[in-house]
């Protein structure tokens, strides 16, 4: 047992396997009393079982920590609610909540259905902020406390994951509000998006070059919740971690500018734009296109 955490409370969610699951061990081996949320389903967010949870709270213990299982369902205002009430009223405050939980459900945009789009978008994006509103509201009072999502590369966009891509990219910018609303409270907010083996990066449709354990990514997530973060000034941020290869995401900004006297019409912009402020290249699309290269000439990319 390290001491990284010692004191702390954490709840988890998603943290019945894969990265959740590591991250959840990670904390209570360095110390942390830990809420492990999972709602126990299957990738696609079918037939839930409470029995997930559980039993990583039995390695918990096992291993001489303290954790107890919450198997609400965090997309709904409650689930959230009940995950950061369980925290209160078993160990008395909440330190950190790291938000893990998602399911997939693949199609591309035409063919995209509202039962394929709204579930993606609930238990992602809407399961991050309802337990970042539960414990924000706590962590303001207690004048700290660390928020973490969890986003992916695909808030770049992806080729047939538009709601799940859609979900990790509003991730990033509630992080982001997170960061700004609360910093004068003593509450920080960073995002982490993974390049790990689980289930759900199995469905991958390309090889990926840099990829690691969920191991890597609790390490990273346990730094994140101590005070050696805090110390730091570590907030709004969004970090990759990859077998051995940490990044941290550029923050939003205009990439170049042009000005031209009166007024903009269509045709002004035509002959103005494409010399002048340009465009930004797609990494993916360029990935994509070869792809296409790729299919058509019957060789592997």
């Amino acid at each position: 047992m390290g001491n990284f955490l010692a004191g702390k409370v954490v709840a988890v969610t998603g943290a019945g396997r894969g990265i959740g699951r590591a991250v959840a061990l990670a904390a209570a081996a360095d110390g942390a009393r830990v809420v492990v949320n999972d709602y126990g389903v299957s990738i696609e967010g079918a037939e839930p079982t409470s029995e997930i949870a559980e039993a990583v709270v039995k390695e918990i213990e096992a291993a001489g920590g303290d954790a107890i299982a919450v198997a609400d369902d965090i997309s709904t205002m409650a689930g959230g609610q009940r995950v950061v009430d369980t925290a209160l009223e078993t160990y008395g405050r909440i330190d950190g909540v790291v938000c893990v939980a998602g399911i997939l459900r693949e199609r591309m945009l035409f063919n995209m259905s509202e039962e394929e789009w709204d579930p993606v978008i609930a238990t992602h994006l809407k399961g991050t902020f309802t337990v970042f509103r539960a414990a924000s509201a706590i962590m303001r009072r207690q004048g700290s406390g660390t928020l973490i999502g969890f986003t992916s590369g695909n808030h770049q966009g992806s080729v047939s994951q538009a709601n799940y891509s859609a979900a990790k990219g509003g991730i990033i910018s509630l992080v982001r509000s997170a960061a700004l609303g609360l910093h004068k409270y003593g509450v920080t907010a960073n995002a982490v998006a993974p390049v790990a083996r689980t289930r759900m990066s199995a469905n991958v449709p390309m090889e990926l070059k840099e990829i690691g354990e969920p191991e890597d990514v609790a390490a990273l997530v346990v730094y994140l919740l101590s005070e050696r973060a805090r110390e730091a000034r570590i907030t709004g941020q969004v970090y990759t971690i990859a077998g051995p290869k940490i990044a941290v995401w550029a923050q939003p900004r205009e990439l170049r500018s042009g000005y031209a006297e009166g007024s903009w019409t269509p045709e002004r912009i035509a002959d103005f734009l494409p010399g002048t402020v340009g465009t930004d290249p797609m990494p993916l699309l360029e990935q994509v296109e070869e792809m296409a290269r790729a299919a058509r000439s019957k060789k592997a990319p």
